[in-house]
């Protein structure tokens, strides 16, 4: 097996650990609710919190990859967040969870900018958007294996339970990357000159220097893609925070019946970003970065819109979870493609820029997640109208995403 998939193996096992620490919450969240006494408005704040402090400290931890390797940012990332998952288990309070939740975020900051330093070192430019879509078909894996975990374990001992399990999972993690991961593959025993070679220069270390901000903020580029990725945060952070909720007490389901329907959006999404990588590894390589990036995204983040907003509107709920399940495959067709967007603009600087984009779109997690709690006070439980406004968050990423030019670098000295 050449080496550069076996450092993709582990990236999948860390996102794999990445999403089941981030999607208990949100299965255990009714029975949260229930034990600490906390309305959907706070609620809203406990998930939203974490996206909060995810953006605060994003670019920061993907910068710092860049700089001294995801060798040792990452090892220091998993044990960071495990502890605070564990800690979880822990609070008594709503305001001790919301402290608790927002480390959690610091802490778990830069995890999907690190593995994509990781990618922009190990792979060619052809090969990166399928890598993206392995990493982050792993995650739909979590997510899909969560709410089969959770449930069973929330029965048995309790929701506490849950938490302290999982905290222990990443450890392991960290102690394997750490001893096998090399920064660069020329530093990494046994990788052959072929596979060197086939690698290309950004095998090889060269003197690190810091993204010129001040050329970068004057590319349209540049923001394009982070209203782009903010907007369409708006949709899918709906699946990760409230999604469980939304099944429980938005559409009646038992808790086992919630276990399995809260899984098929997950195992469509992994299914989809490997899907939207690999056609558009295909397609750049056919019709070049600008158009083999742009249009498989865009076609699914709209066709995602329309299934989003088809399921605040139906009334049968088998039929709502069906198209859930559409719409987060069509969505995460574009997912890979947008980080591989930013490694292709960004070149060695992937760390930063996929950190800049993670953390406009965390910002847009955040305040979905706040708004979705909002909007079903305001409008007397009702658990459809928040779908509706994030439907139409997907429709303007869809839009956005035409215009990016993944063929242009942010900074002349990358070109």
């Amino acid at each position: 097996m050449p080496y550069r998939h076996r450092v993709l193996g582990l990236l999948f096992l860390l996102s794999m650990v990445t999403y089941l620490d981030r999607v208990c919450i949100a299965v255990a969240g009714p029975e949260m609710q229930k034990d600490l006494g906390l309305s959907p408005s706070q609620w809203g704040w406990v998930v939203g919190i974490f996206a909060l402090s995810y953006a605060l400290f994003e670019i920061p931890s993907g910068a710092l990859g860049d700089r001294i390797g995801p060798r040792k940012v990452l090892t220091r990332i998993v044990l960071w967040w495990s502890a605070f998952t564990s800690a979880t288990g822990l609070v008594s309070n709503y305001y001790v969870l919301l402290a608790t939740r927002f480390a959690f975020g610091m802490g778990e900051a830069g995890a999907y900018p690190n593995a994509s330093s990781a990618i922009s070192r190990w792979f060619p430019l052809a090969e990166r958007a399928r890598a993206h879509g392995t990493v982050w078909m792993a995650s739909r894996v979590g997510g899909a294996l969560t709410p089969l975990l959770v449930v069973p374990i929330v029965q048995a001992w309790g929701w506490r339970s849950a938490f302290y399990i999982f905290g222990l999972i990443g450890v392991a993690w960290a102690a394997a990357w750490y001893w096998w991961y090399r920064d660069y593959p020329t530093e990494m025993p046994g990788v052959t000159t072929e596979e060197l070679a086939h690698i290309g220069e950004s095998s090889s270390r060269r003197a690190h220097h810091s993204l010129p901000w001040a050329q970068v903020v004057k590319s349209r580029n540049f923001w394009i893609i982070l209203l782009m990725y903010h907007a369409y945060c708006w949709g899918s952070y709906f699946y990760v925070s409230w999604m469980p909720t939304y099944l429980r007490l938005g559409r009646g389901f038992t808790a086992d019946e919630m276990k399995i329907y809260a899984m098929l959006p997950f195992v469509a999404g992994a299914v989809g970003n490997l899907t939207g990588g690999s056609i558009s590894d295909i397609l750049v390589r056919r019709f070049g970065l600008r158009n083999g990036r742009r249009f498989v995204a865009a076609a699914g983040l709209a066709a995602s819109a329309l299934c989003l907003f088809g399921t605040a509107v139906v009334e049968n709920r088998l039929l709502a979870v069906a198209l859930l399940t559409m719409g987060y495959f069509s969505m995460d067709c574009m997912l890979p493609v947008s980080w591989a967007v930013c490694v292709d603009v960004g070149r060695r600087h992937a760390g930063a820029v996929t950190g800049a984009m993670n953390s406009a779109g965390q910002i847009g997690s955040f305040l979905s997640s706040i708004a979705f709690g909002a909007l079903v006070d305001a409008f007397g439980g009702r658990y459809d109208v928040p779908l509706m406004l994030f439907s139409g968050a997907l429709l303007l990423a869809a839009l956005l995403f035409l215009a990016i030019d993944a063929s242009t670098p942010l900074v002349d000295e990358v070109a």
